[in-house]
């Protein structure tokens, strides 16, 4: 016997779930990639997905659009579970209309969004999409209007996560630039505000999709997007890892992890990762690795300003954001895009109480007119604001260089570090001894009968007497000289020391981040 209305329901929720066809699916498989429903599947636990507003159609009339069929509009949205913390999730469809954005399609990622921030839940978009739908105009426009403004209600409050999986230009770029993680699929991934059509016809330039607004064009010369993923299935796995680090919103600290090695592990390597020779690069990478939980670290942005590294880790099964500076790459100077993603991600990390580790081996900003007419001032100003900004726990070590403006930018304890901490190799002075003999003993060394050889006389005295840890100890703004091999140890009980740190600013609106 039938039953008419359950019949007809079941017909319905075919004909969603069948999105574009068969055969556009198909297609989809053929360049590479996964469908939407079936990315929604890869990412979430299984059988945890609850779906919203399926039946939800477009509501537009002209060049054709009555006549368009569209399921769900060209979106899935709804929520379910990773590792079984609640997330709300959209995932755009390239099968129903080339996943462009409608009237209806943005109003249902309107909702998963306030829905997201009402719950206090992580929210993530899976962006496969050729744009704002032309033939609905201005209320396309809007819909993107309204989901910039709940990314940015939402900024700070809950995670937001980006996934470029297929096309997204024009204001389709805009949403994912608010949200803290962007990850990229490689080959089928493009981001740009205008595409290389417009690019040719306005200014004559010739250049591929791939080439202006691919994923390792938006990683190593942009520095918009944080991770490049070999494939759908991969980037789906960064998303489940990322949140594994972060709470679900700013009121709750983030999960932890099992201990899974001594917290007072000795790395004796460590005592030789810094080279007796102060000119000689190391890869400051070797250390994150030595203090961190065993296999804990997961590097963001890597492939853009390599000059520092950041990323998240664990210490004792808690989750930690990590700042060094590189020396293997422009000898860890700071110079415009490592001030913007070192400030950022401080910032970060501040938003969703994850504590700072910063690690310090640089010998300042870097020097050049392209960086002062770029604005190194503006941009280096960011990082000294994130850092005082920042009320999280903040632990500094000096391995080597901290010099001058550089120093106190690293959070240093004028900035705000809660405790600070030296290498016995730290060199901490206004500026390295070659530049500090040549100003102190310029007249020594300009009579000099052999002015080189005093100038590196000079030098080795100012080296000896200054550019080490000690003086700045006995000032008082080095906490601690300590053993290399112990410096787990050392940072382990710094943080569970201030793990219930409560610090206030001064109230105010906001504030004027240099930008």
């Amino acid at each position: 016997m039938s039953n008419a209305p359950l019949d007809e329901m079941k017909r319905r929720q075919a004909e969603v779930e069948a999105m574009g066809g068969k055969n556009r699916i198909e297609r989809q498989h053929q360049l590479g990639k996964l469908s939407a429903r079936e990315r929604i599947e890869t990412l979430l636990d299984p059988e945890t997905f609850e779906e919203i507003g399926a039946h939800v159609r477009h509501r537009g009339t002209l060049f054709g659009m009555d006549q368009a069929l569209a399921p769900a509009d060209g979106v899935v949205t709804g929520y379910g579970r990773i590792d079984d913390r609640l997330v709300y999730v959209f995932a755009q469809d390239f099968t129903v209309l080339g996943g462009s954005l409608g009237e209806m399609h943005a109003a249902k990622i309107q909702r998963v969004q306030d829905l997201a921030l009402k719950a206090g839940a992580p929210i993530i978009g899976l962006n496969d999409s050729g744009g704002a739908r032309i033939q609905e105009g201005v209320d396309a426009l809007n819909g993107y209007g309204e989901i910039f403004k709940r990314n940015t209600w939402a900024s700070g409050v809950i995670p937001q996560i980006t996934v470029i999986m297929g096309p997204s230009a024009g204001g389709a770029v805009y949403s994912p630039a608010l949200t803290d993680l962007i990850i990229m699929v490689k080959h089928t991934g493009q981001m740009f505000i205008t595409g290389p059509q417009v690019i040719k016809t306005v200014t004559g330039e010739t250049v591929t999709a791939e080439e202006l607004g691919g994923a390792v064009a938006q990683i190593r010369r942009s520095g918009v997007a944080h991770l490049a993923a070999e494939n759908d299935s991969e980037a789906l796995a960064w998303v489940r890892k990322f949140l594994a680090y972060v709470p679900n919103n700013n009121m709750e600290d983030p999960p932890v992890g099992e201990i899974q090695d001594p917290l007072d592990r000795v790395e004796l390597s460590l005592r030789h990762l810094v080279p007796q020779d102060p000119n000689k690069p190391y890869d400051v990478k070797i250390a994150i690795e030595a203090m961190l939980d065993t296999g804990s670290f997961f590097e963001l942005q890597k492939g853009f300003a390599d000059n520092l590294v950041i990323g998240l880790g664990r210490l004792g099964g808690r989750s930690v954001g990590v700042v060094a500076n590189q020396p293997r790459v422009l000898a860890g100077t700071i110079d415009i895009n490592a001030s913007t993603k070192l400030a950022r991600f401080v910032r970060f990390c501040d938003a969703f109480n994850i504590a700072v580790i910063t690690l310090v081996d640089t010998p300042g900003y870097l020097p050049g007119t392209a960086q002062e007419f770029g604005g190194i001032i503006r941009h280096g100003a960011k990082v000294l604001y994130a850092y005082a900004e920042a009320t999280v726990p903040k632990v500094t070590i000096i391995l080597r260089k901290a010099y001058g403006g550089a120093y106190l930018a690293m959070c240093s304890r004028s900035l705000g570090a809660d405790l600070t901490m030296a290498w016995p190799t730290a060199e901490i002075a206004v500026m390295g001894p070659d530049g500090a003999a040549n100003i102190i003993f310029k007249d020594q060394i300009a009579h000099s009968p052999d002015p080189d050889a005093a100038r590196r006389k000079k030098s080795l005295e100012y080296r000896e007497r200054f550019a080490n840890p000690y003086i700045a100890a006995q000032h008082g703004y080095i906490d601690a000289v300590i053993d290399p091999a112990e410096t787990r140890a050392h940072l382990a009980r710094a943080l569970m020391s201030l793990f219930n740190k409560k610090e206030d600013r001064p109230r105010k609106r906001h504030g004027n981040i240099p930008l």
